[in-house]
């Protein structure tokens, strides 16, 4: 009997899925904040009391060493990571986006998912959150850096959450 309450509390729990935007979230923390975002804190909180069904980390790949090692320490706290090439433009710009790989990945995570959590301040997202949560009545929690994260993204969003001392190393 113990055992099969124990089965029903897992069913009820919250459903998650994580969607991390390495680029943004370490360019907004440092130019804004001054520091480094802090991944084990942030999963310990959103993912205190709720089930996990994606998690996943999207980076540039640059194919250096000390990058590996960070891409190592976020598969070991329970994220997948999804990387791209570095591509270097003939005019010497650089080219390395991920919103179209995100928004396919958390359209297709609607279906397993109770919320979505968001880390980027990428105002691009604002539709995506909104079309989340008004067609597919799901939860968005949106985590960004506030000086640094569109307004837009803030407002479509369900949940917008500053990103700050707790979430900084």
């Amino acid at each position: 009997m113990a055992q099969e309450k124990v089965v029903q509390n897992e069913a009820e729990q919250e459903k998650v899925a994580i969607f991390v935007d390495v680029q943004n979230v370490y360019y907004t923390c440092r130019q804004a904040l001054g520091r480094n975002f802090d991944y084990n804190a942030f999963w310990a909180q959103t993912t205190a009391n709720r089930e996990v069904v994606a998690a996943y980390a999207y980076a540039i790949d640059r194919g250096d060493e000390k990058q590996r090692q960070f891409q190592n320490i976020l598969r070991a706290i329970g994220f997948d990571i999804k990387l791209k090439p570095f591509i270097q433009r003939g005019d010497g710009s650089a080219k390395g986006d991920w919103d179209v790989g995100i928004t396919i990945d958390m359209l297709e995570c609607a279906a397993i998912a109770d919320t979505l959590i968001l880390v980027s301040g990428d105002g691009d997202f604002a539709i995506l959150a909104d079309k989340l949560r008004q067609h597919y009545a799901k939860r968005v929690e949106v985590y960004g850096a506030p000086a640094l994260t569109a307004k837009a993204l803030m407002d479509a969003a369900s949940d917008f959450i500053a990103i700050d001392s707790q979430l900084l190393l």
